[in-house]
C-alpha cells in the first residue's frame, strides 16, 4: 500500500502537467502558434541539455551496460516479430500497419525520463538516459525499415545514416557518454548553465506532450485496442520475461520494464506524414495510448517496485 501511494505521488504531476498542456491548447492559450516552437525548443536544445548533464557525470561503471543492450535488442526484434504476428488479424493496409508498428514500437521520452526521475531518482534517471542512448537509434532504423516497405517510404541508407547523426537526443547521449569516459565530464562552468536548462526540459515537454494530442478522428476503437493492448500490456511483459533472463540488475530492470510501458511518442506523427504512414491513425493511437497510460503505467509500476 505504501508503494501504491509513493508511485501514484510521483506520476500525479507527471500527466497532471500532461492534462494541463491539452487543457491550454483546446483553450488556446497562449496560441496555436506558441505549442510546436515550445515542442521543438524543447528537442533540440533542453531535452539534450538534461541528457549530457546526466551522462557526462554518471558512474557508467556502477551500471550493467551490456545485458541492458542485450535486454533492448533482444525487446525491439521480438515486439517486431509479434507485431507481424498479429497483422493478418490486424486487417489493415500497409501504411495503417506501420502506423501500428510506430505506436507499439515507440515510446514517450519526456514522460520516460520524468517517471523514472520521479520514481527511482537521481540514479533512475541515469539509466533511463543509457536505455535512451541505445533504443532511440535502434527503433529509428527499425521505423524507417518499416515505413520504406509498407508504406511506399523513400528513404535511403544516407538518409537513415544523416537522420541519426543529426538527432539531437541521441547526439546528446553520445556527447554525454564521451565527455564521461574522456574524463572531462562538464568543464568550464558548463554544469551550471545545463542545470538551469535541464530545470527546464521536462515540465515544458510535459506540457508540449499533452497539447500534441489530438482528440478528433478517434475512430476503429478495434485497431486502437489492439495497438494500445500490444504496447501498454504485452511489451512490459515481454520486457519482464526478458529480464529475468538477462538479470540486468534490479535498478536497470526497473526502468527497462517501465520504458516498455511508456506510450507512444508524437515524433512517429511526423514520420508518418514524412515517409507515407497512416498519419491520422497514429495520432489517434499515440492518445489512446497516452490516456490509457493513466492507469496502466501506475499498474506495471507497482508490480516493478
Amino acid at each position: 500500500m505504501e508503494n501504491a501511494s509513493l508511485i501514484l505521488g510521483a506520476l500525479g504531476p507527471v500527466f497532471a502537467l500532461i492534462l494541463l498542456g491539452l487543457g491550454l491548447r483546446r483553450l488556446g492559450f497562449p496560441g496555436d502558434g506558441f505549442w510546436p516552437a515550445a515542442e521543438r525548443f524543447t528537442y533540440f536544445l533542453l531535452f539534450p541539455a538534461l541528457l549530457v548533464q546526466r551522462l557526462a557525470v554518471a558512474r557508467l561503471g556502477d551500471y550493467a551496460v551490456g545485458p541492458v543492450a542485450v535486454v533492448i535488442v533482444a525487446i525491439l526484434l521480438g515486439m517486431t516479430a509479434l507485431i507481424y504476428g498479429f497483422r493478418p488479424w490486424l486487417r489493415v493496409d500497409g501504411p495503417a500497419f506501420t502506423s501500428v508498428y510506430q505506436g507499439v514500437i515507440r515510446f514517450n521520452t519526456y514522460i520516460g525520463l520524468a517517471v523514472a526521475l520521479a520514481v527511482f531518482h537521481a540514479e533512475g534517471g541515469t539509466v533511463a538516459a543509457l536505455v535512451m542512448a541505445i533504443m532511440i537509434p535502434l527503433i529509428n532504423v527499425l521505423c524507417v525499415l518499416v515505413l520504406t516497405i509498407h508504406a511506399g517510404g523513400s528513404a535511403t541508407v544516407t538518409g537513415v545514416a544523416r537522420g541519426l547523426i543529426t538527432n539531437p537526443l541521441i547526439v546528446a547521449c553520445l556527447t554525454g557518454i564521451g565527455l564521461n569516459l574522456s574524463g572531462i565530464g562538464l568543464p568550464w562552468g558548463s554544469a551550471a548553465v545545463l542545470e538551469i536548462l535541464a530545470r527546464a526540459a521536462l515540465p515544458l515537454g510535459l506540457l508540449a506532450v499533452g497539447a500534441g494530442l489530438r482528440l478528433e478522428g478517434l475512430r476503429r476503437p478495434g485497431l486502437l485496442a489492439a495497438a494500445s493492448g500490444l504496447k501498454l500490456l504485452a511489451l512490459p511483459a515481454l520486457a519482464a520475461g526478458l529480464c529475468w533472463v538477462a538479470q540486468p540488475g534490479r535498478l536497470e530492470t526497473a526502468v527497462l520494464v517501465t520504458f516498455a510501458a511508456l506510450p507512444g511518442a508524437s515524433t512517429a506523427y511526423v514520420l508518418a506524414r514524412q515517409l507515407g504512414g497512416d498519419a491520422p491513425l497514429i495520432a489517434a493511437i499515440v492518445t489512446v495510448e497516452t490516456a490509457a497510460a493513466l492507469v496502466t503505467l501506475p499498474a506495471v509500476l507497482m508490480w516493478v517496485v
